[in-house]
């Protein structure tokens, strides 16, 4: 990253820095324990078992309840997750230090609402196995496509304006780890970046609200399965 911004013209690689793009990575490999884009299977697993039956059981949905213990995952995964990396940044690297006072305050937010945002995709991934029983197939097109169009790999500036925007009205992913991580280097003006992080709320609405849907729909097929 510091060799593509020292080969841009005026060391502006995307509209980042050297020591943007410094921080965009560091801080990006701490969230990415935080917002947990991969690993999460328990759902389908409980689902192809029979076990899952017991979770309809409960008084709580399944998505509240599944939603409630990923964001006590997510809140242990900041203290001891995301600051190891940052520790280990500051100490090589020299790291962007936000200037604005609103920075810090909107990137908790925004960080909160990229783990339920996240959760919402990793949800609707896991309840695939209602319908596949074998969900194989759509984790690791989840695996591949989530990584790339979040931005962890590379950040989504750098692609062509019209992509990004594509991306960010079009799907959820750049409000998994992009955001935030724009948010906290301030890539953008105080008016930008706090509408990048409505748009973030706006798609943890929609996903919540898909996840409720498909829940719903999914008991119904247990029902009639005799399940």
């Amino acid at each position: 990253m510091l060799a593509v911004a020292d080969a841009a013209a005026g060391g502006l690689a995307g509209g980042y820095n050297r020591e943007q793009l410094a921080t965009f990575v560091w801080v990006g490999q701490g969230l990415l324990a935080v917002i947990l884009l991969w690993g999460w299977t328990e759902l389908a697993d409980r689902i192809r078992t029979g076990d899952v039956t017991g979770d309809l059981l409960r008084p709580v949905p399944p998505v509240v309840s599944y939603l409630a213990t990923d964001l006590g995952r997510a809140g242990h995964a900041a203290l001891t997750r995301l600051i190891p990396p940052v520790v280990a940044g500051l100490l090589f690297f020299d790291l962007y230090v936000p200037e604005r006072w609103l920075t810090g305050p909107l990137f908790v937010v925004s960080m909160a609402l990229a783990v339920v945002a996240c959760f919402g995709c990793r949800y609707l991934v896991n309840a695939a196995a209602y319908w596949l029983q074998d969900v194989r197939g759509p984790m690791i097109a989840w695996t591949l496509g989530s990584g790339v169009l979040a931005g962890l790999y590379f950040p989504l500036r750098f692609l062509p304006d019209w992509a990004t925007v594509a991306l960010w009205l079009g799907t959820p992913f750049p409000s998994l780890l992009q955001t935030p991580l724009d948010v906290l280097v301030e890539r953008d003006p105080p008016p930008t970046q706090v509408g990048l992080v409505a748009l973030q709320a706006v798609w943890v609405i929609l996903l919540l609200a898909a996840c409720g849907w498909v829940q719903r729909r999914a008991e119904r097929r247990l029902v009639i399965q005799g399940g």
